[in-house]
């Protein structure tokens, strides 16, 4: 007898990711980076959320913790959604395997998409630190991932999007020097063990998030494949 999928492991009951979500400061600046520059599509977009049932689904776990610490809740990044002091704004963007959403906080009175976001954005931003998260986007298997790295830093700053910064993979004490690096220099192509033929490069978006950029080749693209295909079995079964 089979049993019952809301009876079963709870990885069995989850589909996979959804979307990602990342919150940005400039809602348009994010919004033409990932669809013009990055040839995202959108999907839907909505905003002016506020009120009570809002409020209390994304922020309530932070409110508390804010009453626990008697401190002010907008000091720790809760914004008054409940009153309607601040307000948040959605878009969604597809790409192949990917949803990713962009949300904006902004105050009441700020334009939708142009407006100042509502908090500031953080400073700490190394990818060491616990709870930091990225985006990764997967590069097909034809292309030249150097040039690819090339391309969007050009393109991006064609834009005015000169925070988008790209790392290489040798030491560069300025800016002016991971600018100029050679083009060989702007993807870790390994070759070896169990990664062979993953290469991979990190880099900062125009809202200063952190971008991953991959490109599986084989073998390790067969390691994937295979991982993929089993747990499909598995939760066919």
């Amino acid at each position: 007898m089979n049993t019952p999928r809301d009876d079963g492991p709870l990885g069995q009951r989850i589909r996979g990711f959804q979307h990602f979500g990342m919150t940005v400061q400039n809602m348009n600046r994010a919004y033409e980076f990932y669809t013009e520059v990055l040839g995202g599509t959108e999907i839907m977009r909505d905003g002016d959320f506020q009120g009570e049932k809002i409020h209390n689904t994304l922020l309530l776990n932070d409110e508390i913790e804010a009453i626990e610490k008697r401190i002010n809740p907008a000091t720790i990044g809760v914004p008054d959604l409940r009153g309607g002091q601040q307000r948040l704004d959605v878009r969604f963007i597809q790409f192949d395997n990917m949803v990713l959403e962009l949300l904006h906080y902004r105050e009441s009175g700020e334009p939708e998409g142009s407006g100042a976001a509502w908090a500031p954005a953080h400073e700490s931003r190394s990818p060491a630190y616990p709870r930091s998260l990225h985006l990764c986007f997967y590069l097909r298997d034809d292309i030249d991932f150097n040039k690819f790295i090339h391309d969007l830093e050009a393109e991006s700053a064609q834009r005015g999007m000169t925070n988008v910064r790209v790392n290489r993979i040798v030491a560069m004490p300025t800016e002016e020097g991971r600018r100029n690096a050679p083009l060989a220099t702007m993807s870790n192509k390994i070759s070896e063990g169990r990664s062979n033929g993953w290469a991979l490069i990190y880099a900062r978006g125009p809202e200063g998030e952190a971008l991953e950029f991959v490109q599986a080749l084989d073998p390790v693209k067969q390691v994937f494949a295979s991982a993929l295909e089993k747990r499909r079995q598995m939760a066919g079964s």
